[in-house]
């Protein structure tokens, strides 16, 4: 005598073991859970130095730069270019910009200037995904002048992209 097992109790235990085995695989993945960045308040009178500490959060946070830069990694493979000591570096990069413009280029426009050896990929910062403000760009600028360089912008710092002219050097309003 043959038994049989009805098509649903198959379909039953498929069903259940499909389930279990998804949900022990699931548990077995790390749980990360991701939250929105936090908001930076930048105060009027904040200083240049206060300016690098906020820049640093935000390069390491909201603005999402670590994902694709390194600053100080000696060996490859990079996504994109090491940042190190480019404070000392971002005024001679590019003839007749500062640094502060070539800072605010790179972020507002950044497949104007591609290092050889990489790809264009970086997004526009001060748009979605990203989305800096203007304030929290300068705070980026502020930590990228100090990575070998000495930083100089202050919330009045103009260039091209926030009202200023595109000057040699970096001018801050009275």
């Amino acid at each position: 005598m043959k038994l049989r097992v009805p098509l649903l109790a198959k379909l039953g235990v498929l069903i259940v073991a499909t389930t279990g085995f998804y949900t022990y695989v699931g548990q077995m993945v790390p749980q990360k859970e991701v939250l929105p960045p936090k908001e930076t308040l930048i105060k009027a009178d904040v200083t240049t130095a206060d300016m690098v500490k906020i820049g640093q959060e935000i390069f390491n946070g909201k603005g999402l730069c670590t994902t694709c830069h390194t600053i100080g990694k000696k060996a490859g493979p990079f996504r994109f270019p090491d940042l190190e000591n480019v404070g000392a570096r971002a005024a001679t990069r590019e003839p007749g910009l500062s640094d502060v413009e070539y800072f605010a280029k790179s972020m507002h426009e950044p497949d104007s200037f591609i290092v050889p050896g990489f790809n264009p990929g970086m997004p526009t910062i001060n748009k979605p995904p990203i989305g800096l403000t203007e304030q929290e760009i300068l705070c980026v600028i502020a930590y990228l002048q100090s990575l070998g360089g000495t930083p100089n912008v202050t919330l009045a710092t103009k260039h091209r992209y926030n009202g200023g002219e595109t000057a040699p050097v970096a001018q801050a309003a009275p």
